[in-house]
């Protein structure tokens, strides 16, 4: 005899068996059995015919809103919401969201256990239709209670290695800390800094590893006073770049992993009286839209913000409709963008 599964919502077993078992009982997909318990119109009659049944056999109590009804929704979910990274990525899903008719529900965790546990609660109550988790991770007990609501899951810029059955939107990670380093490289540079994001995640390892490739290319020994520890946050960049300039031979150019970094980096020349790119080169990467509005613009490394929450909305809403991605991981493209916070090292 099964025992039965605490929780609430759908993740609950009803009688015997959970939304899962149903599934596989009745032959098709757990979002399939997800809209017949929500009372969504958009299943044949016949397939509604026999999950009801295998509903009603075991007991199943459906879960229902007060109205009777409930708007279509996504839930968009951060680990913090204090960059303008995450207001691109916004955009491109509110944009596809909106043009399907679904709301967008953004949320976030900060990486605490509470936060996503409340998280999943709210969820579970407004019956949302998928979710798009933004560089950050569920505890593996909140994915697999996903999993049994039928709620489809994309993540982009996966923080580690997602579950195979999930798909993943990012950027060309690697190939954007290659470009930055070697645009670096080909101005004369040879002493170059880098401040990298959080080793944790996989889009800090990617740009790091370029700008390794990059320099062993070139026949430049890796140099490990040059790299700086940063969390893609203006104030790390700011000490990663005093760091770097306390050294007995300060690098002449610097690859900030992110754009905030970036100008961390040089509000601390600023303040020693150095100027960018005359004593100075600086890099970055995303292509902010403040970017090119510094002082002086930045060059940097674009990567398709809106274009990959386009994409993860496109995406899990397939995945609503019983419809696989093309791919099960997509890397879009990333760009290097020149601007005026690079130039020849003086000495060159």
């Amino acid at each position: 005899m099964a025992a039965r599964e605490d929780g609430a919502g759908a993740s609950e077993v009803r009688g015997r068996v959970t939304i899962t078992e149903i599934a596989r009982r009745a032959g098709v997909s757990v979002p399939t059995v997800s809209r017949v318990v929500n009372g969504r119109s958009d299943v044949s009659p016949q397939t509604r015919a026999r999950v009801d049944d295998l509903l009603r056999r075991h007991g199943y109590r459906r879960r229902t809103a007060a109205s009777g009804s409930r708007a279509a929704l996504l839930d968009l979910v951060f680990n913090d919401l204090d960059s303008p990274w995450a207001v691109e990525i916004i955009r491109g899903v509110e944009e596809v969201a909106h043009a399907a008719g679904v709301g967008t529900v953004v949320s976030a965790i900060h990486g605490r256990s509470g936060d996503a546990r409340e998280w999943m609660r709210n969820l579970r109550a407004r019956a949302s239709d998928g979710v798009v988790l933004v560089t950050s991770v569920l505890e593996p007990v909140l994915h697999q209670e996903l999993r049994i609501l039928g709620v489809p899951l994309v993540v982009v810029d996966p923080a580690g290695s997602p579950a195979l059955e999930v798909p993943t939107i990012g950027a060309a990670n690697w190939s954007g800390g290659m470009a930055a380093t070697e645009h670096l490289l080909a101005l004369g540079h040879r002493r170059i800094g880098l401040i990298a994001g959080p080793p944790r995640l996989l889009c800090s390892r990617a740009r790091l590893d370029g700008y390794r490739a990059a320099l062993e290319g070139a026949g430049v020994t890796v140099d490990g006073s040059l790299i700086q520890p940063g969390d893609f946050h203006p104030e790390s960049g700011f000490t990663g770049c005093d760091a770097l300039l306390d050294l007995p031979e300060p690098p002449t150019a610097v690859f900030a992993a992110s754009d905030q970094m970036a100008l961390g980096a040089i509000e601390a020349l600023r303040r020693r009286g150095l100027r960018v790119p005359e004593d100075m080169s600086v890099v970055g990467f995303d292509d902010l839209p403040e970017v090119r509005w510094s002082a002086p613009p930045l060059t940097t490394v674009r990567q398709p913000l809106a274009d990959m929450g386009k994409l993860a909305a496109r995406t899990v809403l397939r995945l609503t409709r019983d419809e696989q991605p093309d791919a099960a991981r997509v890397e879009l493209g990333t760009e290097l963008v020149v601007r005026a916070s690079t130039a020849p090292p003086a000495q060159a």
